[in-house]
């Protein structure tokens, strides 16, 4: 029979060894919704790259004259072809893609049944939410910058190494271009903190992985809808959303960095809250499944 302690732990238990960081990483490696998450990261850029190849120039028949000018940048160098990724990309489907691995993270163990046994390892209730909410945050992270790096180098590949060119900036050498990129990608990290809270507190809160991701993803929308209705006047300021595309002051000139900065503080105000709840309901529920 093992020791016990004074506390009523068995003799070497420590908490903080109980679901190493690096052996959850490797069972979410192994599933088939990341496998396929982060392969059509890299699938998407090479889709895109080959439906360019087949462009017969009829946008401008169709009264699609500002898709078309994109796709013409695009088409311009290895950075707008990027740029260009991220622009298609960050409205939905990398809202959908963190959305996946934040909500389904948890809801998928009390799905399987499988929490209540994690439990009784024991791990404790922190830990256990702390490790699956940074492995969740890295490979949502590394989707994104799957996403941007296959973009990067199959445009470059095929339309050269050359000024990054936008609609609201003046053009940009290629090494300040890489670092205004590099910038967008920070800012839309942080702004994707919100879907990654939103998604992990309905992961803690249902037993259904699906209700979790459409959730979130379902308020997202929301909100960006309500932000369009001008008559809500300085209640949209309040909106997650509402700071969503301000990474476009990123590649002005000068670069226009206020409602970066207000975005960044709304997203990881809101981040934080829903975190904080989402540990707050997980630390006091019972555990049935």
């Amino acid at each position: 029979m093992a020791a016990v302690t004074d506390a009523g732990e068995a003799h070497g238990y420590r908490p903080s060894a109980t679901m190493p960081f690096a052996a959850e990483f490797r069972r979410q490696a192994s599933r088939r919704r990341t496998q396929l998450a982060l392969g059509f990261m890299v699938l998407l850029p090479l889709i895109i790259l080959i439906a360019f190849q087949f462009d017969s120039g009829g946008d401008d028949d169709n009264g699609r004259n500002e898709f078309a000018s994109l796709v013409e940048l695009a088409t311009s160098g290895g950075l707008n072809f990027t740029l260009f990724s991220i622009f298609v990309s960050a409205s939905f489907l990398l809202v959908v893609v963190v959305a996946l691995f934040c909500g389904d993270t948890v809801a998928s163990e009390a799905s399987w049944g499988s929490l209540r046994y994690l439990l009784a390892i024991p791990v404790p209730r922190a830990r256990l939410l702390t490790v699956k909410l940074v492995v969740a945050l890295a490979y949502s992270g590394l989707a994104l910058i799957l996403l941007a790096g296959t973009a990067l180098l199959a445009g470059t590949l095929r339309y050269g190494w050359s000024p990054l060119r936008s609609t609201v900036a003046a053009e940009l050498e290629p090494t300040e271009g890489l670092l205004r990129l590099l910038a967008v990608l920070g800012y839309l990290a942080v702004v994707l903190l919100v879907v990654a809270g939103l998604a992990f507190l309905l992961s803690v809160i249902t037993d259904a992985a699906l209700g979790a991701v459409g959730g979130a993803v379902l308020l997202w929308i929301l909100s960006s809808i309500l932000d369009q209705i001008t008559a809500l006047g300085a209640l949209r300021d309040f909106l997650p959303t509402h700071f969503s595309t301000a990474w476009l002051g990123l590649l002005s000139t000068p670069v226009q960095t206020d409602d970066v900065v207000r975005g960044c503080i709304s997203a990881i105000s809101y981040a934080t809250l829903f975190w904080g709840l989402a540990f707050w309901r997980f630390t006091r529920k019972d555990i049935t499944s």
